[in-house]
């Protein structure tokens, strides 16, 4: 019998990654924002009640973290609500769901990296939506993956490689945070972890909870951009690399603070499913794929 799987947030970077990656391996339903509003309770019970999956993947969000501290209610909504009734209404089919959160979640002041049993202390509006859908997700179905991620990017979507890629075509310096330390996560790697844990949770009912899945190295922001210029250049998809100053965080204000440690520890994942962290420079490889993507826009 085939796995039926629900994925929310179709049209997003995780979400589209899913999709390329379920196809042919179960039966997919696949919605984006304009097949269902989650934050509608009756759209979200009626949609899972009718296709009754397996495996519900929450791939939506409200992730425009600085316009987070306007547009709370909207934040909220998404975030919270959306994901509330994502889980109340999977665990009624007995199905189990997977949540996607944030290193946003945690402060960033702690000198280690971050494991889940480390105390949250979302510092803007967006962790603490974020968190608020952890908890939620966890009491209305006990059947709940919770998998924490940062500095999401792929070919799709808006993300930091196709902003740095497109700021290099106009040949100008850029200034670029590097105080504030993380772990680029490749979306197409939080896709195939998810496709894992869920295969193995359907024959072992012992393995949810909270997990971190990110990349590794760590790196700053701005030695990120370093390395992507890097590989562009290589690539040709640039003809010559712009010139980078590190600056602090300081020196760029932001509507929403962000933590300075953003390391998330994945040992956990590692330990439970043999799953490795992302391997971002990897994922760098492919830069035409973004550049070809920009230039559809």
């Amino acid at each position: 019998m085939m796995t039926r799987f629900l994925i929310t947030g179709a049209k997003g970077q995780v979400g589209q990654c899913l999709v390329s990656q379920l196809e042919g391996k179960g039966e997919l339903l696949a919605l984006g924002r304009e097949d269902l509003d989650i934050s509608c309770r009756d759209q979200v019970f009626q949609v899972i009640h009718e296709f009754c999956p397996d495996v519900v993947i929450n791939a939506a969000a409200y992730t425009a973290v600085d316009r987070a501290e306007e547009e709370a209610n909207l934040a909220q909504k998404i975030n919270l609500d959306g994901a509330k009734y994502l889980a109340e209404a999977s665990h009624q089919v007995g199905a189990m769901i997977f949540h996607l959160s944030t290193d946003y979640v945690f402060n960033g002041r702690l000198t280690n990296p971050y494991v889940e049993s480390d105390v949250p202390d979302p510092q803007n509006v967006y962790g603490q939506t974020k968190l608020a859908s952890e908890i939620a997700v966890r009491h209305f179905n006990p059947r709940a993956f919770i998998l924490r991620t940062a500095w999401v990017f792929a070919e799709q979507g808006n993300n930091f490689v196709k902003t740095m890629l497109r700021l290099a075509k106009k040949g100008e310096n850029l200034a670029v945070v590097a105080d504030q330390i993380g772990s680029p996560t490749y979306a197409g790697d939080i896709a195939t972890a998810i496709i894992q844990m869920a295969n193995r949770a359907l024959t072992d009912d012992d393995l949810f909870g909270i997990y971190h899945f990110s990349g590794f190295p760590y790196v700053s922001w701005y030695a990120f951009a370093e390395r992507i210029f890097e590989e562009a250049e290589v690539q040709n998809v640039i003809k010559k690399r712009p010139l980078v100053k590190a600056i602090s965080t300081q020196d760029y204000p932001t509507l929403a603070k962000r933590p300075t440690n953003s390391r998330l520890n994945c040992s956990k994942i590692q330990q439970v499913f043999g799953i490795q962290p992302s391997d971002w420079q990897r994922a760098l490889q492919n830069l035409q794929g973004y550049e070809r993507n920009n230039a559809m826009k």
